[in-house]
């Protein structure tokens, strides 16, 4: 015998094989359904006793298995079923003939025999025979079932006669000697009359016996016959037969102790305890009263006393194949004895004691097996290592029957068997194929031997011919194993894909095979490793303002109260959270994130974009390359909001190596977030501004924080006016329909005389509303007049002795009273010029606020500003002023010495006087004729003090 079969249970000695097989030609699936009807009669209750007939149905069974009948008769066919379509009486004697023939082979064992004919009708088919039946078709055969059991109870009436008739101890005749094959030889010759001899034909006759008193319901029967077997077998050293007639002990314990049988299976035999049990002798094993106790405590002792105990089944399980072993023809015998023990142990949840089967059981030697039934083996000690619960064990067998059903033997190599096998090895190694199980937390399972096995099916699926499988395998394989790839594997697995992907790119859809399973998307989200993201705001010039006062969609939702508990449950996660800025529907926004490269390489990164929900979003992609293991990196993303609303910035898209992954924010572990929620409003017009001035490289620090759209910078002399031109072009797509300009000074110790800043809008306002491409333009009057006075050291370095005169400096007479002058210094030229030179600065913002639009509807507005830097030179300084009467009383002269310090020449002025030029850095007097006061008419003193300490009305007085 050398095809073991491994699906044999201990409870499997309890039945009668019944072989089914077609006759002619049949068709296949037609075969199996009729097949599936006889099969699913497995059990039998007998009429008129309380026994149960167990039937083991195969539709393909080796006549060499056959002849080891007399060894263990649970391997005898004793009862043949042939399916045959025959579709007319011409067909009928020759389909009658190979009936017979298929009897002829199974001829020596067989008990009953029954043909089942479809398709025929007429005068054949109304022929009543015991051993045929006639039904019109496949489909219509109501009886099947009901014909399987009349069949089966013929068995079980030889069946009985054949164990009456050698369970009778006939002392006068001569007890024949059973034999396997391999024997027959071997008793050539013998002794016949021996005391030896007669010892071994009666303890193989009684153990032949308890066989077949086991098929027969019979266990208690059964019981006493092995143990006299066993006794009879031990005593003449005859192994083989004491190995069997030990198994025939085990398994009718086993059936006692485990009526649900031991196949594992769910569909298995109905317990036996449940069966009606015949107070008297016919008492089934386990069978209680209605008040809990046995019966028959009688025969209940006797089998208590007979049966072996869970563990001595096991004990005599190793003693049976120990004696196997002893005989190299008997591997197969072996073999299933280490699988039925196997399952036993697997019952009794001993799982190791059942592990040191099973290694026994690999190796016993079958001589040649074939590469399938080397596949069938280590498939088959897979499955019963994953019973007992050695899981890596079950999967390296089954990647070994993986590997063997592409043997470099085999002609044409089953890739797809070995592809399906290889996944059902995953679990075992702590593999899933879901990248998310690899997210959090630390690793599981063994790295080396898990990419050896993605390696495998890898190379598997592109065997098959399935290179999207290939990729899917070889993305899950870089995504979950980075961390444990060496820099030289890195560079090989990337080629290994980009050579994949060339042929089939990768995407982000579930892959289903054949078998029904899913193959999850795998997202690169380790290519780049993104760190943080964070939604940046528009620039400042685009920044939508809310005009104050308009009950906007925000203000209707707010709560009443001034802190809820609710909202703050209510938040969520940190990412869902709104962020306090907003985008501009049609404006381009933008996100920023911190990428790094963990490859040995650099990393080029093709279409990078934004995914969003929430709003129709136009992303823009991106393409990028990071130098190798570069550290943090920032990569904007940007992209266009279609409609107004609120978006989330979901996650982002990339392409790494022909493979597109939809990377998710809510899968990444580790990444920084201010929240992913902003507001869109509806599009507001777009403003740009160009300046007739330069622009200015002052970078200006404003008090109020805001930041500048743009700003100019111009250099004039004190009381100079210059004009600025303003452009301003609509460059979005909305029409401008409002316009506003206002001007703000910052905070400057200076006092500004006079207007700095000063424009007219009507006319711009006049082309509103300003279309897109249009553009009005706009002039603006800088004009500067500051107080450059106070520069004491200076004036007592241009008079001639060193002491002023007895008059003040024109424009700040409080400012020199109230500051008593500084020590005298002696200062060369150069200082003072030092000391003079100091440039005084202006700084304004022009602010243009303007609107149009559906943004404008909703009650926003853009701004857009300039910042106006102005550095300002003193122009001319009186340096000495005196006073001479002249001819009339009421007039006097007042001699003025005027200081050009510009570097240009220059002409002053006054009223009634003729023009004064005066040379760079030249210094000369002048003298104007004035009024005296009159001062009759000056005001009171309190107002007087007040008239002098406004700054303005000095100025105007000085004038």
């Amino acid at each position: 015998m050398s095809v073991p079969d491994y699906m044999q249970c201990a409870e499997d000695h309890q039945t009668v094989l019944v072989v089914v097989q077609p006759v002619g030609v049949v068709p296949e699936d037609q075969f199996f359904k009729i097949y599936k009807r006889i099969s699913s009669v497995s059990q039998v209750s007998i009429r008129d006793s309380q026994r149960l007939l167990y039937i083991r149905y195969r539709h393909h069974y080796l006549p060499e298995n056959n002849e080891w009948g007399d060894f263990q008769t649970h391997r005898k066919v004793v009862g043949l079923i042939c399916v045959t379509a025959c579709a007319s009486a011409k067909e009928w004697p020759q389909t009658a003939e190979r009936f017979h023939g298929q009897k002829e082979v199974y001829g020596a064992t067989l008990y009953d025999s029954r043909l089942l004919v479809f398709g025929l009708q007429g005068e054949v088919a109304e022929q009543q025979r015991t051993d045929v039946a006639f039904y019109p078709g496949f489909e219509d055969c109501p009886d099947v079932e009901k014909r399987v059991d009349d069949f089966v109870e013929s068995i079980f009436i030889v069946l009985e006669s054949k164990r009456l008739d050698r369970a009778t101890d006939k002392s006068g005749d001569k007890i024949p000697l059973l034999c396997v094959p391999f024997e027959k030889k071997d008793f050539v010759g013998l002794d016949t009359d021996s005391r030896h001899y007669k010892k071994r034909c009666q303890g193989r006759m009684r153990k032949h016996v308890g066989d077949l008193c086991l098929q027969a319901g019979m266990l208690q029967d059964a019981l006493v016959h092995y143990h006299m077997a066993v006794e009879l077998l031990r005593g003449v050293n005859d192994f083989l037969w004491l190995g069997a007639a030990l198994e025939g002990l085990c398994s009718a314990s086993v059936i006692f102790h485990y009526p649900g049988g031991t196949a594992g299976k769910t569909a298995g035999r109905k317990p036996s305890v449940s069966q009606p049990a015949d107070a008297g002798k016919r008492h089934r094993p386990g069978a209680l009263s209605a008040n809990g106790i046995s019966a028959d405590t009688s025969t209940e002792i006797g089998r208590a006393k007979n049966c072996l105990s869970p563990e001595d089944i096991i004990e005599k399980y190793k003693e049976a194949i120990s004696y196997y072993g002893k005989y190299k023809t008997a591997g197969v015998i072996e073999l299933e004895a280490c699988v039925k023990a196997v399952r036993v142990l697997a019952m009794q949840k001993r799982a190791r004691e059942a592990s040191e089967f099973l290694q026994n059981a690999v190796y016993i030697n079958l001589g040649q097996l074939s590469e399938e039934e080397k596949i069938q083996r280590y498939s088959i000690l897979s499955e019963l290592y994953e019973r007992i619960g050695f899981h890596r064990k079950s999967a390296f067998f089954k990647r070994v029957a993986a590997m063997q059903c592409v043997a470099p033997t085999i002609p044409e190599p089953g890739w797809r068997a070995c592809y399906k096998l290889l996944l059902e090895t995953l679990p075992g190694y702590s593999l899933s194929l879901d990248p998310k199980d690899f997210s959090q937390g630390t690793h599981r399972g063994w790295a080396a031997v898990q990419m050896r096995l993605l390696h495998e099916l890898v190379y598997a699926s592109r065997r098959m011919g399935n290179p999207g499988l290939s990729v899917r395998h070889l993305s899950f394989l870089l995504q979950t194993m980075l961390d444990f790839l060496s820099d030289q594997e890195k560079k090989e697995v990337t080629q290994s894909l980009e050579n994949y992907t060339s042929k089939c790119p990768g995407g982000m859809e579930v892959i289903t095979l054949p078998e029904g399973l899913k193959l999850p998307p795998v997202p690169f989200t380790k290519l780049p490793i993104v760190r943080s993201v964070k939604l940046l705001d528009l620039p400042v010039s685009l920044r939508p303002h809310k005009v104050k006062g308009l009950l906007g969609q925000n203000m209707s939702t707010a709560s009443p109260f001034i802190y809820s508990p609710i909202i703050m449950h209510n938040r969520g996660e940190e990412r869902c959270k709104k962020i306090d800025f907003q985008w501009v529907q049609g404006d381009v926004c933008e996100v920023q994130l911190m990428v790094y490269n963990p490859m040995p390489f650099e990393l080029r990164v093709e279409n990078m974009g934004l995914l969003t929900s929430g709003v129709e979003f136009e992303s823009l992609p991106a393409a990028l390359s990071l130098p190798a293991e570069s550290g943090l990196y920032p990569v904007t993303l940007v992209g266009v909001p279609r409609t107004a609303g609120n978006i989330t910035v979901t996650g982002y898209h990339t392409s790494v190596f022909g493979v597109t992954s939809d990377c998710l924010l809510e899968g990444l572990s580790g990444v920084k977030t201010g929240g992913s929620l902003v507001e869109v409003i509806p599009a507001l017009p777009r403003l740009q501004l160009s300046t007739s001035l330069p622009r200015s490289a002052h970078a200006s620090q404003p008090t109020s924080k805001e930041e500048l759209s743009s700003s100019v910078s111009v250099q004039l002399f004190n009381g100079e006016t210059q004009q600025l031109t303003l452009t301003l072009e609509n460059i979005g797509s909305e029409d401008i329909e409002t316009l506003e300009l206002t001007s703000k000074i910052l905070s400057t110790k200076e006092k500004v005389f006079g207007e700095f800043l000063s424009w007219q809008l009507d006319d711009a306002l006049s082309r509103l509303p300003l279309k897109a491409g249009q553009a009005v333009t706009l002039s603006v009057d800088i004009k500067v007049k500051l107080d450059f006075s106070g520069q004491e050291s200076l004036l007592q370095d241009l008079n001639d002795d060193g002491i002023s005169v007895a008059g003040l400096p024109i424009s700040s007479p409080l400012r020199q009273l109230l500051k008593p002058r500084p020590e005298n210094k002696t200062l060369g030229s150069e200082s003072g010029r030092t000391e003079y030179s100091h440039i005084k600065t202006l700084e304004a913002v022009l602010s243009f606020r303007y609107s149009g639009g559906a943004g404008k509807v909703e009650g926003y507005h853009r701004e857009l500003t300039l910042g106006v830097h102005v550095d300002v030179e003193p122009s001319v300084f009186f340096t000495r002023v005196n006073t001479l009467p002249a001819t009339s009383t009421r007039q006097c002269h007042l001699l003025l010495d005027i200081f050009n310090p510009t570097e240009h020449e220059l002409s002053v002025s006054a009223d009634n006087n003729q023009d004064l030029v005066l040379h760079a850095s030249e210094c000369q007097r002048m003298a104007i004729q004035v009024d005296k006061f009159d001062f009759e008419s000056l005001p009171q003193p309190d107002q007087e003090t007040a008239r002098f300490t406004n700054p303005k009305q000095l100025e105007e007085e000085r004038q």
